[in-house]
């Protein structure tokens, strides 16, 4: 299966609803199974078994919360699949560590206190802090990425998924796989930064 990073273009005002009603960010992460919220809720817990001998009946299902209101373009993912850490590397010199606002891909903003179906919760960042990105990729060139791709090191480091060393053929393209990331992370930072949103961040 493997770890996959995910980004998506959210508002403030959605990250508010997700921080305040974690499963609907499935919503945004699953949105080709309608029914990904609705079986991440939790049941009302049953009586215990004193309660039932008494009579005691389960509470009634909580009203189903209304879905995210979406706009367009909102939560439109950007599939980064497993070039995550390669392009964390470009952008911060570093496997895991570097210095924000760069550092995006694996820290900063805010993880979702939620027990979901992932091992590494998402985190969002607010609209500020997606100017603050911005910014900052405005100022780091493709070219300059490029010259910071090295293979040898990455294989030091153990960059997920360790295959930077291969020679490019006509299956492969290490460099070209990780800038493609590269372009994937900069087209939704900077649609994210002109509509005034913020992001929300999956590494899982």
């Amino acid at each position: 299966m493997g770890m996959y990073g995910l980004m998506a273009p959210v508002s403030d005002t959605t990250i508010q609803r997700i921080h305040a009603d974690p499963p609907l960010v499935l919503q945004i992460l699953q949105f080709d199974d309608p029914d990904a919220v609705a079986r991440a809720r939790k049941p009302p817990k049953a009586p215990t078994l004193l309660g039932r001998l008494f009579g005691e009946k389960p509470p009634p299902p909580p009203p189903p919360a209304p879905p995210l209101a979406l706009a367009e373009g909102e939560g439109r993912i950007a599939d980064l699949d497993k070039a995550w850490q390669a392009a964390h590397y470009l952008l911060t010199r570093s496997a895991w560590e570097g210095d924000p606002p760069l550092n995006f891909i694996l820290a900063g903003g805010v993880e979702l206190d939620y027990d979901g179906p992932w091992n590494s919760a998402p985190r969002t960042l607010t609209s500020a802090e997606t100017r603050e990105i911005a910014a900052a990729l405005a100022q780091v060139s493709d070219d300059e990425l490029r010259r910071r791709f090295d293979p040898a090191e990455m294989m030091k480091l153990e960059i997920y998924p360790e295959i930077w060393d291969r020679e490019p053929d006509g299956t492969e393209d290490p460099i070209g796989y990780v800038m493609s990331a590269i372009a994937d992370v900069r087209e939704t930072v900077s649609e994210a930064a002109r509509r005034g949103w913020g992001l929300l961040v999956s590494v899982d």
